[in-house]
């Protein structure tokens, strides 16, 4: 026994009086340390004690639309840690081209008899998707709760970040160092925070620049989430002069910093790029991405905090909580140039022969 507390206690990096309470049960421990300890029980093979099983209050349906993007893992971790002291256990549902749809996700969830879903970007954001399939998990009774994304009409609690005043953050940065065409790449405007972004950008733009509403509609695009919709999308807009570039995820922006490059602009040099998200090692790409932070750890625990109570029959009000982004300056934006400095776009540097 004295061995299996030793092997506990460094996989859990806690004392071995720490293990003892919690395989005892004892009050004192922390949640988190308490769930380090029965993850490494998992992780070594141990077999949890009696007591302990029987704290699982259930299954939570988790469903994300990827995990290419850094944000919804951030967001499936958070949620695990907020939903471990409940007692109740993710199930990460994730969605991938062509493969497994979220209705089908659901109904995998209801055959294990979760206590209630997460939905995280899923249908609910898209306005052109049948909003049908919430209210019937609701009917069930089911409880849900929506992370970024609303669909009026749903009683269910959503979540969300401020779409809208995230652009018009990112414009007013880029209009303080002197930028005024000022691009926009996002998503399909299906979506609602992308109808969001769109209205916040527009509203800034109106507000702290000259555009016109023509040169708004040249300056907006419209592209596929990730680099490579990025990366199209900047291209058009370097070719109509814009210097700064507002993008609706930090994929997109490292989209925009390779289309430039291959342009031979450099950021921030020739072009500044803000991305959005400030999802996990932003801060180390070439360069340091500027962007506009999701409060993921505040909204991700809301939503817990929601659902649970949902379960529990004490239900949240059926709205929308609004969470308020921040924008993170790093080294992708920079004083523009003056107007009178040499033509932007310079040819990429040639490739030289090297004899053999």
């Amino acid at each position: 026994m004295r061995a299996r507390l030793s092997d506990i206690a460094q996989q859990a990096e806690v004392s071995e009086a720490t293990v003892s309470r919690v395989l005892n049960d004892r009050p004192g421990v922390a949640p988190e340390t308490r769930q380090a300890v029965l993850t490494a029980l998992d992780v070594l093979g141990y077999e949890r004690p009696a007591r302990l099983r029987k704290r699982s209050a259930g299954l939570v349906g988790l469903v994300v639309p990827e995990l290419d993007n850094p944000i919804f893992p951030a967001f499936a971790q958070i949620i695990e840690s907020a939903l471990a002291p409940t007692g109740y256990t993710p199930v990460l549902c994730t969605q991938t081209p062509g493969g497994v749809r979220e209705d089908e996700y659901v109904e995998m969830l209801l055959d294990r008899q979760v206590s209630g879903i997460v939905f995280v970007s899923g249908l609910h954001a898209d306005t052109a998707a049948d909003h049908d399939r919430y209210r019937t998990l609701l009917a069930r009774p089911l409880p849900i709760v929506m992370i970024n994304g609303y669909a009026p009409g749903i009683p269910a609690p959503f979540v969300s970040c401020d779409d809208r005043e995230s652009a018009e953050l990112a414009v007013a940065h880029l209009v303080a160092l002197g930028h005024r065409r000022i691009g926009l790449i996002t998503g399909p405007d299906r979506f609602v925070p992308v109808q969001r972004k769109v209205a916040g950008y527009k509203a800034a733009m109106g507000r702290l620049t000259d555009i016109s509403d023509e040169d708004l509609t040249e300056l907006t695009e419209l592209s596929l989430f990730g680099v490579e919709g990025g990366e199209a999308a900047a291209g058009r807009l370097i070719e109509r002069g814009a210097t700064g570039l507002v993008c609706g995820s930090d994929l997109m922006a490292l989209g925009a910093i390779r289309a430039a490059r291959q342009r031979g602009l450099s950021v921030p040099e020739d072009i500044s790029v803000v991305g959005y998200d400030d999802s996990p090692l932003m801060a180390f790409t070439d360069p340091p991405l500027t962007t506009v932070r999701q409060p993921v750890a505040a909204m991700a625990v809301a939503a817990v905090r929601a659902l649970v109570d949902e379960i529990n029959g004490h239900p949240s009000p059926n709205s929308e909580y609004l969470f308020r982004p921040e924008l993170v300056v790093r080294g992708s934006t920079a004083v523009t140039r003056p107007a009178t400095s040499p033509k932007r776009q310079r040819p990429a540097p040639t490739s030289l022969a090297v004899p053999a």
